[in-house]
Formats: structure tokens, C-alpha cells, sequence
């Protein structure tokens, strides 16, 4: 059984898809959006927002934890987790209310099911053919595991450990980027005793290594323990708790096992290969305009490789439905995507690390660095960091690094002055308001021009 022609059939209803059908249909396209669970994906449902959710709680604790330190007479007496769960649920619920109503408000034929493509130009759902002029393939990705790593019971995952209805007194995360630090920081802040595995030299690896040892600082402070260049080797669990096993020997217990080792692309049994679609590890390959190089397939979002960000997946969706259209869009960046790791303290950037712009303009790299100290917001605040400016000689500033509390709300200046291409000398004129932490932005572009005020020359 056929339905009738659509101008794109988007396979997925996660950032990446949600945003090619809404803009698709804003441009007057007849959209077909195919998901097997809800609209929003894994960044709503599972992802983003539940974390984000958590760590504002925690920061909520901590705050009654030192409420005292601001001369308010508060206590803090534990963490009620099935209070924290509605809490995070009502966030979730409001904001796929509000997507559902988009979806429905721009008439797109919404499918729910498992759907498969079955044609370069067909995906099929329960026996249903949606035809489209267009696919767009966005169909995301799960959370990986290691080779013999079972999930189940006090192994878990990101996906497990955003439905825990009890606070555990110890845990094990495996794998300090994103996902481990954020699962780490929430933990401590809710009283957990928390031990980090990374088989890299640092947490955060993706991070200007400047960020990565601030981050550790912060975390020795915090008393969140870390084992770098540790590699997992096997872990055991009974009623008591987990063992795990590293290969140098060692081992550790604790109540429950984190694996954050990363995402995987969703690829698995939807035909892709079927049909022809180049794919490798499971990623599927287009090139910088997001084609794949079958028919008019297109892909976008965390099956593309790059950056596993929803907000990538998000403006790539935008892209392709307006490069479907004819409008010719300017292709992404992918080094002009801001990145923000939400633990406390935050982690923020956008453009090259030090080390990459080094590798691309040797000798003509300049660096400022404004720690927190002097900003008089967060020293309100009580945080500790600092903006780290990656400039060019006589060139723009190609990087921004940031670490701190709130550092993320930071990102979008930063963002805007890497893609932008700004010089730092036409930014130290540019007033930042007093007293924000956005100040110490401003004054990393003064120092950056050779002229900062706030800084011992």
C-alpha cells in the first residue's frame, strides 16, 4: 500500500529530523516525519534536556549545601529523587507538548513506527510507503557499550541512569567526556561517592587541553575521584554492588556502574545498505552539503560523522531542507559549533583549540587568558576559571575556552566573534555590561589587542 508523493520523507523525528520537516514545510514542501518513539529524540527524551534537568537539582543542592557561606541560614537534607524525576518530567512533557503542536500547526503527515528504507526513494512503515522526492535519513543514535560490556541490572547507561528512582552511596562512571563528567558531577552533588575511568591522558579530551586540567583541579576540589589512562578490563555485579576490573590489575566497587563511553550511530537494520548507502563503522558518509551521493538522499545529525551535538543536527536539518528547496545555503562549519559540558564548573568553547590553530598557523597564534578572579560576577557567585582567547596575529579570533560556573551562557558571544571571523581590535571597543561574567570576555578581546586593564601587564 502506497500513500501519495511527499516532496521529503524524513526518517527520524529527532533535532535533526523535527528541524528539516518544520523548515521544509515553512518553505511550502509537502513533509513526511517518521518516528518509532516521540518527536524531540533522545536530546529531549533522553539526552539534553533530563541532564540538564539533574544538574540544575544539583546545583540547587549544593547551593543549600553552602547557603551559609551567603549568610543564608539554610540546610540541606537530602535529595528526594522521585520529587527530582517529576521535576525533569514536567520540563520534558511541556517542551514535546509544544513540538507536537508545531508538527500539527504546519500540517506534516507525522508517522509513529519502526520505519525502513525500502527504495532510494521510499521508506516503509508497518506495510505503509511513504514515496518523497527527497529522504533525509536522520535517524540518531544509542548509547554505546565495549565489546562484551553487558548493560543490565547495575551496569547501565545515560538512558538507565536518567530513570533511577534512588540515589546510590557509590558509583563508577566509565569514561570522562560529555556524558561522564555531567553523570559524575550530578552524583557528587547528591552525595554519591564518584570515581571517573578515562583511558585518555584527561578528562574532557575533545577540550583545549587548558580546559581538560582546569576541569581536574576542580574536580580533586569537589573530591571527585579519576583514574586517567585506565582501561576497563571486566566488571562483575551482584546484590551488593558492581567489581570492576581494570587491566593494570586494580580493582573498584561501588553500587553501580556508568558506561559513557560515547554514541553510536542508529543505522542498524533500517536498510541503508540495502540501498546502497555509503556507510562506514555504521556512520553514514555524505559530503559537506550533506548529500550521500544515492538519488536525493540526504543525512543529518548524529549518523553523520562529527560532533554528536543536538544542536548541529538541528542546523543541519535546517540545511537540508533549505538545500532541497533551492536556496543554496552556506555549508556548515563544523569547528564554528559551540560545545558546552554542563557540569559544575561548566566547560564552554567554539572554534580551534591552541593546540589545533598552532598545528594550522605556527608561530602567528596568540593567546589571552582573563582568569574569573578579577570578574566581579563571579566572584558573586563564587566561581573559579577563566576565558581563554585563541587569536592570529594581524588575523581573527579563531577560538574560545572557557571554563565556569554559567560558562555556557558565555557561548554565544563566543560563537558569534569565531564565525564571524572578528579581530580582537575591533572587539575590545565593544561594551559588556557591568557587573556580568560576560565582562571577562571583553576583557580577554582587550588583552588579546594588546591593551588589557584588569591585568598586570
Amino acid at each position: 500500500m502506497s500513500e501519495s508523493m511527499y516532496d521529503i520523507v524524513i526518517l527520524g523525528g529527532g533535532s535533526g529530523g523535527y528541524a528539516a520537516a518544520l523548515r521544509g514545510a515553512q518553505l511550502g514542501m509537502k513533509v513526511a516525519l517518521i518516528e518509532a518513539d516521540k518527536v524531540g529524540g533522545t536530546c529531549l527524551h533522553r539526552g539534553c534536556i533530563p541532564t540538564k534537568a539533574l544538574l540544575h537539582a544539583a546545583e540547587v543542592a549544593d547551593m543549600a549545601r553552602d547557603s551559609g557561606h551567603f549568610g543564608v541560614n539554610a540546610t540541606f537534607e537530602g535529595i528526594d529523587m522521585e520529587r527530582v524525576n517529576t521535576y525533569k518530567d514536567q520540563i520534558i512533557g511541556k517542551l514535546h507538548k509544544g513540538l507536537q503542536g508545531l508538527v500539527g500547526h504546519h500540517n506534516i503527515t507525522y508517522v509513529t513506527g519502526w520505519g525502513t528504507l525500502v527504495a532510494p526513494d521510499t521508506v516503509e512503515v508497518d506495510g505503509t510507503r511513504y514515496q518523497g522526492r527527497n529522504v533525509v535519513l536522520a535517524s540518531g543514535s544509542y548509547s554505546r557499550s565495549l565489546p562484551g560490556l553487558e548493560i543490565g541490572g547495575r551496569v547501565m547507561t545515560s538512558d538507565q541512569a536518567l530513570t533511577m528512582d534512588w540515589v546510590p552511596k557509590s558509583a563508577i562512571v566509565l569514561g570522562g567526556g560529555v556524558i561522564g563528567v555531567e553523570f559524575a558531577s550530578v552524583w557528587k552533588s547528591f552525595g554519591v561517592d564518584v570515581t571517573i575511568i578515562e583511558a585518555l591522558p584527561h578528562l574532557a579530551p575533545n577540550e583545549d587541553e587548558s580546559l581538560s586540567k582546569a576541569l581536574e583541579r576542580a574536580f580533586r576540589k569537589r573530591k571527585i575521584a579519576f583514574k586517567l589512562g585506565a582501561r576497563f578490563s571486566s566488571v562483575t555485579q551482584d546484590d551488593s554492588g558492581v567489581t570492576v576490573s581494570l587491566e593494570d590489575g586494580s580493582t573498584l566497587q561501588a553500587d553501580i556502574l556508568l558506561v559513557a563511553v560515547g554514541r553510536g550511530p542508529a543505522t542498524a537494520n533500517l536498510g541503508y545498505e540495502e540501498q546502497g548507502i555509503p556507510m562506514e563503522r555504521g556512520f553514514v558518509l555524505a559530503n559537506e552539503r550533506l548529500h550521500t551521493g544515492v538519488a536525493n538522499v540526504y543525512a543529518v545529525g548524529d549518523i553523520v560523522p562529527g560532533l554528536q551535538l543536538a544542536h548541529r543536527g538541528f542546523q543541519q536539518g535546517i540545511f537540508v531542507a533549505e538545500e532541497i528547496a533551492g536556496l543554496e545555503p552556506a555549508t556548515i562549519v563544523e569547528s564554528g559549533i559551540p560545545r558546552v559540558t554542563y557540569c559544575d564548573p561548566e566547560l564552554a568553547s567554539v572554534g580551534l583549540t591552541e593546540k589545533q590553530a598552532r598545528e594550522k598557523y605556527g608561530d602567528a597564534v596568540t593567546i589571552s587568558e582573563v582568569n574569573l578572579a578579577a570578574n566581579g560576577k563571579s566572584g558573586i557567585l563564587g566561581t573559579a576559571g577563566f576565558i581563554k582567547l585563541v587569536g592570529v596575529k594581524d588575523g581573527p579570533i579563531v577560538g574560545v575556552h572557557m571554563i565556569g560556573a554559567r560558562m555556557g551562557e558565555q557561548v554565544g558571544e563566543a560563537q558569534l566573534l569565531v564565525n564571524w571571523e572578528a579581530y580582537a581590535e575591533d572587539v575590545a571597543p565593544l561594551i559588556h555590561a557591568h557587573p556580568t561574567q560576560n565582562e571577562a570576555m571583553g576583557e580577554a578581546a582587550l588583552a588579546l589587542a594588546g591593551k588589557p586593564l584588569h591585568a598586570h601587564n
